[in-house]
């Protein structure tokens, strides 16, 4: 697995346990890389991932809510949610990554971790955050 997948996969693991913790990011963030060791690669990209969704998380939620039809975030299963929202600041506020590439990742990763149906539900919201994008 490529650094940028493995940085992905602790960013949503960050994202999900802000989430039931209620702890405060950079608090979680300390603690994560203390118990789970990557290279300095893999950290760096999976912060800016995770520091920077938590910064931009209201924008972030407006733009998914506005992008998925008849679904509200809160009704969102927490995997996917947490995908989205990493995907979105991804697209949104990274430059140099290509959307598809953002969105295959985003695929990818909720096959591993999402239900069955989370795959082409967050490749159909991504898909609509891209292209208002564009």
């Amino acid at each position: 697995m490529g650094h940028r997948r493995q940085s992905r996969e602790c960013a949503l693991q960050l994202l999900f346990q802000v989430e039931f913790s209620h702890q405060p990011p950079l608090d979680i963030v300390k603690l994560f890389w203390e118990e789970n060791h990557h290279s300095e690669e893999v950290r760096l990209f999976s912060d800016e991932l995770f520091l920077g969704t938590m910064r931009n998380l209201k924008e972030i939620d407006f733009l998914i809510e506005s992008c998925s039809t008849n679904w509200k975030l809160s009704r969102m299963a927490s995997v996917d949610r947490n995908i989205l929202r990493m995907a979105a600041f991804e697209l949104i506020y990274l430059e140099g990554i290509p959307s598809s590439v953002t969105i295959n990742e985003a695929v990818e990763i909720a096959k591993k971790y999402g239900t069955e149906e989370s795959p082409s539900f967050i490749n159909g919201i991504l898909d609509k955050i891209a292209k208002e994008k564009a």
